[in-house]
Parts: structure tokens; sequence; C-alpha cells
């Protein structure tokens, strides 16, 4: 199944859900589909894995990147660029927006209420089932009340990451999914689709999913590894 997302497309959730990674594979998997598509990152409390970090791949992929200006690009500062609400305004067939983490993370999209008023905007939760305030349904909606607090706007489907990073297995992939299923049925949302690093994805029964899958190849990795190829 072939992940449909266009318009103006929000991607929040907690830290460590692995909502930039997916972030980042999400614009390439979109254009490589024939879609235009443009970024922004506005993670301007993590000063770790941001889009930003990828930013030269996403360029080779012809991907339009908005960024903070060069001297603030290791800025743990509230920068919020012009160009943003410029590309808001005059949006491309996929826009999206990475950002910040938790409900503190997602503040900042306040600020875009005039360039966001009367556009049709949807946000998506990452949830990760293995991280802390995550593994249970009642955290992942907890989580989803704080981020719509913030961020003044309704979470509208579910983006689901179920993974334990180099340990992850097939089981843990099934299991997540599983979880996934009974979080979509609780809150009334929608599965838009499922992560899966590419070394697991590999090995899973795709008849088992009845949500679209996202092979994730990871970019945002420490300077002793090498990043994934994205084929």
């Amino acid at each position: 199944m072939e992940i449909k997302l266009d318009g103006i497309i929000v991607i929040a959730g907690n830290y460590g859900s692995g909502k930039t990674e997916i972030s980042i594979n999400l614009t390439i998997n979109r254009k490589r589909s024939g879609l235009n598509v443009r970024i922004a990152d506005l993670d301007l409390v993590n000063p770790y894995f941001r889009t930003r970090e990828a930013r030269h791949l996403l360029s080779e992929n012809g991907i339009d990147l908005v960024i903070p200006p060069k001297q603030y690009l290791q800025a743990d500062l509230p920068i919020l660029s012009p160009a943003v609400s410029g590309m808001i305004k005059q949006p491309a067939q996929l826009t999206l927006i990475d950002a910040g983490g938790d409900d503190v993370g997602v503040t900042v999209l306040a600020s875009l209420a005039d360039a966001l008023r009367g556009r049709e905007v949807r946000m998506l939760q990452v949830v990760n089932p293995y991280r802390p305030f995550t593994e249970t349904i009642e955290g992942c909606l907890e989580m989803k009340s704080r981020i719509e607090k913030a961020a003044k706007i309704s979470v509208s489907g579910i983006i689901g990451n179920p993974n334990l990073i180099n340990e992850t297995t097939v089981d843990h992939i099934y299991e997540g999914n599983d979880f996934l299923k009974k979080l979509s049925a609780q809150s009334g949302l929608p599965i838009e689709f499922i992560a899966i690093t590419i070394d697991v994805f590999q090995k899973i029964d795709v008849g088992r999913f009845e949500s679209p899958l996202l092979p994730i190849a990871r970019q945002l990795v420490p300077p002793w590894l090498k990043a994934d190829e994205i084929e």
C-alpha cells in the first residue's frame, strides 16, 4: 500500500519517538512518488538529530528545506525564519513541518497562527510503544492531549514507529503493530503508516499489516556510524 499524504502536514511526537528520522525518509519517499515536496525544520528545542543535519541529502533529492539562518544552524535558540510563513502561504503538493518534541516543541506552531489560518493542516503523532510515556494507550492519549493543547491543532492521525533501535526484532514490529491498532481503535485516529528500519523490513511478512509501511534508512546517526543508503 502506498502512503497517501499531501497538503500541509505537521509531524509531532514525544522526544525519542523518531519523528525527525521519519520526516526525512517520508519527504524522500513522497518526492520519488512524483510529488513536489518542501520541509521545514521547526525543532527549536533539541540541538541534536534535527532535520537540518540531513540538508545535503535532501538537497541532492531536489527537496527544499527551510532552516534557520546559517549562523544559527547549531544554536539551541527559538529562531523562526520568515521563510516558514512563506512556505505555508504558498505550499508545495506536500509541505512537511518537523516540529519539536513533546508539548514544549510544538508551541512554536502558535507563532504561525496567521499563516495557518484558513488552511487545512493535519498534525500526525509519531508513536513508539517502546519509549517512556507512550508504552501504554493511556500514555499515548495523554501525550496527544498535551501536544494538541500546546500546538492549538488537533492530531488527526498516527504514525507508528515500533522499534528498539539496533535491538529491534520482527516480533517487536508485530507486537507494536498490535498495540497501534488498539490505540487507533480507542482514539478513533487512523494509522497513516508504520515506519520500519530497512534491515528489519526485509524480514517481515507485509501481509500481516493493514497500514502502509515506510522503510526507514537511518540518517541521524552518531559521527562514528555511517548513515544507511536510501534506495
